[in-house]
């Protein structure tokens, strides 16, 4: 198996990722989300029921239909980090994530010399089998993104020792805990305290040669999301695939009421 990693070759091109949270566990929606051109799929293993069974055909519907397949772990787990890139996952997310957490993820996540991850050959990343095994576990390391999610005032306040680290790739704001730690929740980019975290993070990034990432919820106005790329954002997760269905079904039940008042 090849594990050319697209998200990573978009990024260095400079173009805007889009994709979203996966939280259904149903690989008709991951071949849905690839058919309407999103770049990627988050396979959420912190807040859903996804367990690493699911996980596995999820990772194979994305690469049949051509979306790029990552994972958000529910802690910094160096088995399930395992089970995930043996499987090709094209990267790891890490929640509420800390300088201590985010070193950990760097060693689970790359072979030795780089870090400390465990050798097998019979797994699906190596295509059960890599002929050369050096020269496997060096893509391996190459290609793989480990996006630290930053969820907490106190990550933001320290963040400078995350964008000098060596091994994290994309750092993603994620808006909703931030602004529940930070003491305005519920805030969005229009609000200074937000904002000023998100210069902070693009502004230490990109002097490190970082890429920065974010959400825009379920807001589909093609000017917030215009703003956040102005502002230096590269790297977009749009919502979750089950608040984005809910809101198509509200859509159609307030269509109803109207019918039936007209």
């Amino acid at each position: 198996m090849h594990i050319h990693n697209e998200v990573r070759r978009k990024l260095q091109r400079g173009e805007v990722v889009m994709g979203m949270m996966h939280f259904t566990g149903s690989p008709m929606m991951v071949e849905i989300m690839a058919s309407a051109g999103l770049d990627f799929f988050i396979i959420d293993m912190e807040h859903s029921p996804i367990d690493i069974g699911l996980a596995a055909h999820l990772v194979r519907t994305g690469d049949a239909a051509g979306i790029a397949p990552l994972a958000r772990v529910p802690e910094v787990n160096a088995g399930i980090i395992k089970q995930l890139l043996n499987l090709g996952v094209r990267g790891i997310v890490i929640p509420h994530a800390t300088r201590e957490s985010c070193a950990k993820a760097v060693a689970a996540v790359r072979f030795a010399p780089a870090g400390s991850r465990g050798s097998c050959p019979a797994v699906r990343q190596a295509g059960y089998g890599a002929p050369d095994w050096k020269a496997f576990t060096e893509e391996a390391n190459d290609e793989i993104l480990i996006i630290p999610l930053l969820e907490d005032k106190s990550t933001i306040d320290d963040f400078e020792a995350l964008a000098t680290m060596p091994g994290l790739d994309v750092f993603f704001l994620g808006t909703f805990d931030f602004s529940v730690s930070a003491g305005v929740p519920g805030a969005g980019f229009d609000h200074p305290v937000v904002a000023a975290a998100l210069e902070k993070i693009v502004k230490l990034a990109k002097a490190n040669g970082k890429y920065v990432m974010t959400t825009v919820g379920d807001n589909i106005s093609t000017e917030y999301g215009r703003d956040i790329l102005r502002r230096g954002v590269q790297m977009i997760s749009y919502s979750a695939d089950a608040l984005v269905f809910r809101r198509a079904c509200r859509d159609v039940a307030a269509l109803k009421v109207a019918m039936e008042k007209a």
